[in-house]
């Protein structure tokens, strides 16, 4: 896989996994994004920010992410367990339904964790839909901890941290 920072011309087909994935996750009962969130706009923000890595298999883009400093003012909420540590939030990773359940979101997390090692980064937070069980058992094993617990406009999310 070929990670790089997602481009404009990337937008449309950023998009149609998003849309993809909403549908697979709605067929779980997972409601956790929608046509509200995230937006194209939400998407376009981070590529002009330089925010939104995608990555690339065979010429086709298979998974998305964000990496920032930014969260929601709920983050305060968390009980962060390194709270003064130089840290870096993951948003939005989605992998194309077409290429699930074949390891790319755990390869994608340790890339993003070596990548941010070599940065001096030392900590990693993200939130997660309580009702997705696929989501959580990804971050769970691979090693991130829940700190706390807030609640959007879809339910309740879990806030989680990982050393790295």
């Amino acid at each position: 896989m070929i990670y790089r920072l997602a481009e404009i011309r990337d937008l449309e087909s950023i998009f149609d996994i998003v849309v993809s994935a909403i549908l697979e996750m709605d067929k779980h009962g997972i409601l956790q994004w929608d046509n509200i969130y995230p937006s194209k706009e939400d998407f376009l923000n981070d590529i002009q920010k330089k925010n939104l890595f995608v990555g690339i298999l065979n010429q086709d883009i298979v998974v998305v992410f964000t990496i920032n400093k930014e969260c929601d003012e709920q983050y305060q909420k968390g009980s962060w367990k390194y709270p003064n540590t130089e840290y870096r939030v993951i948003h939005r990773l989605c992998v194309d339904p077409k290429h699930q359940n074949r390891r790319i979101a755990k390869e994608t997390l340790d890339y993003i964790e070596f990548e941010l090692r070599q940065l001096g980064v030392e900590s990693i937070r993200l939130d997660v839909f309580c009702d997705n069980p696929y989501a959580l058992a990804l971050y769970r094993n691979a090693g991130y901890e829940e700190t706390g617990t807030v609640n959007w406009r879809k339910g309740s999310f879990y806030l989680m941290e990982k050393h790295i």
